[in-house]
């Protein structure tokens, strides 16, 4: 939210400007052994000019809530070259209060130009950021003294931040705890305020004048197309100068800490991102390990670099999907990582919280299933629940997400495993289930099984707890089909929970529970709203998990018949899959396997129950009706023989005919309904 406002009068100490902001604390520490308190100030402007032998002092350090009202003002001996210091008479105050600057209830913000003529900036305009606590002081100290330590390489620190200029000296007459900070004017727009326009894209590619060499620059080669493809490299574009920043800061052992959309600004000068002022910035080193049993299992430098990484991602999901730019929607995001949710599955926490009928449609989902949903796996790995796991700057770059389609980038396995999942997501969405799809699945779905990431039993105790939505069957479809029922059941979403019943490693017992909703229709004619008595089926049984091997029996191939696992030719395709040059660089052996290696389930008593909101004629009828429409081992969970692929986002189940189902993980909000 930009402060806006009219300024009649030059005397700023004066002015007051009341607005609710939300600041949020961390807890790290702060350098800030260069300010020391001094009762004198230097009125002269002091011309810039680098200097290798500047080096700010790291010998002492303060937590961010540290009360510093004992230093109030600044001391720029032995370095004053790289600063200037202004009086209030130096500048022409512009009439309006600065739009898009990121002010805060702490600070006053205002626009203003340059009036001394022996200064470099004379006649330009700047930003003059009043911090009138000491909180908002100690931002404004802090900027400058990254701007001294980053002097030497002031190329890239101009291009990535916001030019810091100096500050001005205060008079008696003023307020002796204010302090004003002077950088540089980029533009009135941050990326926040550039997304809440209702024409933004075409505004914004005319103010960063986007052309063929830029678009060259990400590894594209086309311009214009459909709005997918135009956000889409404005969004690569925009993400790569912001990583270059923060790799910047973090390669000089700083850490941004307050990276978002309203402190990022686009100068349409140099068509650069500047990631702020850098007034929040910590350093790497500080005065020792911390007692926090965040920091006993990763340094400082991680930690510092993981927050950013995750803000990043903020950012990039707010740039791609708009509607968490609503702050109730994007609530919803943080309260679905709060619970304990992966993010792999973000993709089906935001389908089914979006509004589909949005103004924006669904361009923002569209874009992150581009190239197998590489978008989705850079979000994820952005925002990660476990800190270690958070990529970095420089391997964000290197995603397929962020590199057009001229640079060939070779995926890792990780990405080449997603994007099969990826796939086989996509075309199990469609629902149209004629032979070369259900080829197409089996065949991916049988890739997915040759490179599972996770073949012993301890790592499925990990990852299976869950709820699971069933999205395929390749031995039966799910839903509709062309009958002509007595009694007309419509199913709604099939789900498998489940549950283990001890944390100890040696207790291989799950709980798995089968719930299948639908809607049982009264009426002889199918209505048009689909109103009739919601129910729910529920199938309850307990496994134990145990090692085991899927063989393949080449031999016996042309005797299984119908019951080869549901597709005729599947293992024949795989195998001549897997002998092509392409694969052979990416799966672990050289030839097809006779086995794999598998988590083979043993199963128990089965308890199966119906419930419904209303009441109907024929309940057996109903249970008949529901039973044809999925498949027969989501009724029957003693069918379900071992699982053959897991991650944190997809799970194969296959079954005592050969058939496989494919699930995806569910929120967990919907565990308790």
């Amino acid at each position: 939210m930009a402060l806006c406002g009219v300024c009649s009068t030059p005397n700023l100490p004066n002015l007051q400007v009341f607005r609710s902001v939300r600041n949020s604390s961390i807890g790290l520490k702060r350098n800030h052994g260069l300010w020391q308190s001094t009762s004198s100030f230097r009125a002269k402007v002091v011309k810039f000019h680098c200097s290798s032998s500047l080096r700010p002092s790291s010998s002492n350090v303060e937590e961010i809530d540290e009360d510093v009202d004992n230093n109030p003002s600044v001391s720029l001996d032995g370095e004053s070259a790289n600063v200037m210091q202004f009086k209030w008479s130096d500048f022409k105050i512009l009439n309006c209060v600065s739009i898009g600057h990121g002010g805060r209830a702490d600070e006053l913000v205002f626009e203003a130009i340059v009036q001394v003529p022996d200064s470099p900036l004379f006649n330009q305009g700047v930003v003059l950021r009043k911090l009138n606590t000491t909180r908002a002081q100690r931002r404004g100290r802090r900027a400058i003294e990254v701007f001294k330590k980053l002097v030497r390489r002031r190329l890239l620190y101009h291009s990535y931040s916001m030019q810091v200029h100096g500050y001005i000296t205060n008079n008696l007459s003023d307020d002796q705890y204010s302090f004003t900070l002077v950088h540089g004017c980029h533009g009135s727009f941050s990326i926040r305020h550039w997304l809440q326009q209702s024409d933004w894209l075409p505004t914004l590619e005319a103010t960063l004048a986007l052309d063929e060499e830029s678009f060259r620059r990400v590894g594209d080669d086309t311009t214009g197309g459909p709005a997918v493809s135009r956000q889409l490299r404005l969004i690569r574009i925009l993400m790569r100068d912001i990583l270059i920043g923060v790799n910047y800061l973090h390669s000089h052992g700083l850490a941004h800490t307050e990276l978002r959309l309203e402190n990022v600004h686009i100068s349409p000068v140099d068509r650069h991102i500047k990631v702020g002022i850098l007034g929040n910035a910590a350093d790497f080193n500080g005065d020792g390990p911390s007692t926090s049993s965040a920091y006993s299992t990763m340094d400082r430098r991680q930690m510092m670099i993981a927050f950013d990484m995750r803000c990043v991602g903020f950012m990039m999901a707010k740039m791609v999907l708009q509607e968490l730019m609503d702050p109730l929607i994007f609530a919803k995001l943080k309260s679905f990582l709060a619970k304990g949710n992966d993010p792999s599955s973000l993709r089906e926490f935001f389908v089914t919280t979006l509004n589909t009928n949005s103004e924006s449609g669904n361009t923002g989902v569209q874009i992150l299933d581009r190239n197998w949903g590489a978008g989705w796996h850079l979000l994820s790995s952005l925002i990660a629940t476990r800190p270690s796991k958070r990529i970095s700057c420089l391997d964000a770059l290197k995603h397929p997400f962020l590199c057009g389609p001229r640079w060939r980038v070779a995926p890792s396995m990780d990405i080449i495993r997603w994007g099969l999942g990826s796939t086989a997501v996509k075309i199990s969405e469609e629902y149209i289930y004629r032979m070369p799809q259900r080829q197409r699945l089996a065949h991916f779905i049988g890739l997915m099984e040759m490179l599972n990431p996770y073949p012993k039993p301890n790592c499925w105790l990990e990852l299976l707890p869950g709820r699971w939505r069933l999205l395929y069957s390749t031995g039966k479809h799910i839903g509709l089909t062309l009958r002509q029922p007595s009694t007309r059941a419509l199913i709604g979403n099939v789900h498998l929970t489940i549950t283990r019943a001890s944390e100890s490693a040696n207790n291989t017992s799950l709980s798995f529970t089968s719930d299948i909703g639908f809607t049982a229709i009264t009426s002889k004619d199918w209505p048009h709203n689909k109103i009739g008595a919601t129910g729910k089926l529920e199938t309850l049984s307990q496994f134990r998990l145990i090692a085991g091997k899927r063989l393949y029996l080449k031999e016996e191939k042309k005797n299984i018949g119908k019951f080869s696992m549901g597709e005729p030719d599947a293992e024949e395709g795989l195998a001549e899959k897997l002998e092509t040059e392409k694969w052979k660089k990416v799966v672990p052996f050289k030839e097809f396997p006779s086995s794999l290696p598998v988590a083979k389930l043993i199963s128990g008593d089965i308890e199966v129950t119906m419930n419904m909101n209303d009441r109907i004629d024929s309940p057996g009828s109903v249970i008949g009706e529901v039973r044809k429409q999925i498949p027969p081992e989501m009724f029957d969970l003693s069918k379900l023989v071992c699982g053959t692929y897991i991650d944190s986002r997809l799970l194969v189940l296959r079954c005592v005919n050969g058939s496989a189902l494919l699930f995806t993980r569910s929120s967990l909000d919907h565990m308790s309904m």
